[in-house]
């Protein structure tokens, strides 16, 4: 494996040599090249490692950077693989190879995909997932609502993203009441049902919030990292105060993977920078669903998250966005059972007591089939 930052782009149009020279400069250095001293240039500055043929207007670019230029943090990491090229039309990143030396510098997901099985006690199935919703529920409401879920057996209820601190249920008092209503069940049922508190609130408050989630009840968090930011779910996955699985959550995120001829492919938002962050759970849009992705697309995810890379654990996927009970075993066949099975909404219609057991039974069920 190379030691360098190797990325791979697609760019349109007919000066694809002419792009990729400007995006090696503007990813490294961001300075007229020729002004730079001579190892500036030689180390610091991108390599254009290859350009492939031209096809319907299209041409595949390799170009590679000194790990060095990441300076070994996340933030700049993300900088070098999309910062000032994130601007240039008709451009996406789609691949990106790191060192294992590099990767050694990040501890990536805390539990991952066995030590999710043993918390939930989960040798063989897939987990068993929900959001609460709908914004403009009361705490009450939705502690009603957990309690009812958790006393299925599900693994984990999380706060629907857009639960935040609004006046219907204002973040203390859902945590506090949510985190007492799956207690109770699980003091019923034996098992061990987590929730986990979106933690979209302003930036100087998350730290504080999360380890204050935790002394409240909460077994877990879901975190926004394409508005808190990467590095924020990463500060939170290794805390080893506060050492809770950590579910990354995809809204913003597809302003960078939906454009066809921009942005970053999915694999490397929902894969790659989710793990590498330390996600233990990477929720992104199932086909099939009310967003766009293919099936490919989810299947390069899938890959991503599973794939040997250096030290850092595999990571559960998520699919989500408008599932019913009754595609489960199609996802299932599609996905395998490393798979943490999210069903949302539509849980509501009818009786979410029955609902939520239908759900339980078919993935048990699924599993010794």
């Amino acid at each position: 494996m190379s030691s360098r930052i190797v990325v791979g782009y697609k760019i349109q149009g007919d000066s694809p040599r002419e792009v990729a020279e400007a995006i090696s400069v503007e990813q490294s250095i961001e300075f007229p090249a020729e002004l730079a001293a001579d190892w500036i240039q030689k180390e610091v500055v991108g390599s254009i490692d290859s350009i492939g043929p031209t096809v319907d207007g299209v041409t595949d670019v390799v170009i590679s950077y000194d790990p060095r230029n990441a300076g070994g943090e996340l933030p700049q990491l993300i900088n070098v693989l999309w910062g000032n090229v994130s601007m240039l039309p008709g451009v996406r990143a789609t691949s990106v190879t790191l060192s294992d030396d590099l990767l050694a510098v990040f501890k990536g997901p805390r539990f991952g995909l066995d030590g999710l099985r043993d918390m939930f006690s989960a040798p063989d199935r897939a987990l068993v997932s929900t959001a609460l919703k709908p914004m403009g529920s009361s705490s009450q409401e939705l502690a009603h609502m957990a309690k009812t879920i958790a006393l299925a057996g599900f693994d984990t209820i999380k706060d629907d993203h857009s639960l935040a601190n609004q006046p219907w249920s204002l973040w203390k008092e859902r945590v506090r009441l949510v985190a007492e209503a799956v207690a109770e069940a699980n003091e019923i049922t034996g098992h061990n049902c987590v929730y986990a508190p979106s933690m979209n609130l302003p930036a100087d408050q998350i730290h504080d919030a999360a380890h204050e989630a935790k002394e409240m009840g909460a077994g877990s968090l879901l975190i926004l990292p394409g508005i808190s930011g990467f590095d924020v779910m990463r500060v939170l996955a290794e805390d080893d105060e506060l050492a809770l699985p950590i579910m990354g959550h995809p809204s913003v995120l597809g302003a960078f993977v939906t454009p066809p001829v921009h942005g970053m492919a999915h694999d490397i938002v929902f894969g790659l920078l989710m793990r590498i962050a330390g996600a233990d759970i990477s929720i992104f849009p199932n086909f099939g669903g009310r967003f766009s992705f293919t099936p490919d697309e989810c299947l390069t995810i899938t890959a991503k998250a599973r794939e040997e890379m250096g030290q850092l654990k595999p990571m559960w996927i998520s699919p989500a966005g408008g599932m019913v009970i009754e595609r489960i075993g199609e996802m299932l066949d599609f996905y395998g059972t490393d798979t943490a099975s999210l069903v949302g909404g539509a849980l509501h219609r009818g009786y979410l007591a029955d609902n939520s057991v239908n759900m339980v039974r078919a993935i048990r069920e699924y599993a010794k089939s």
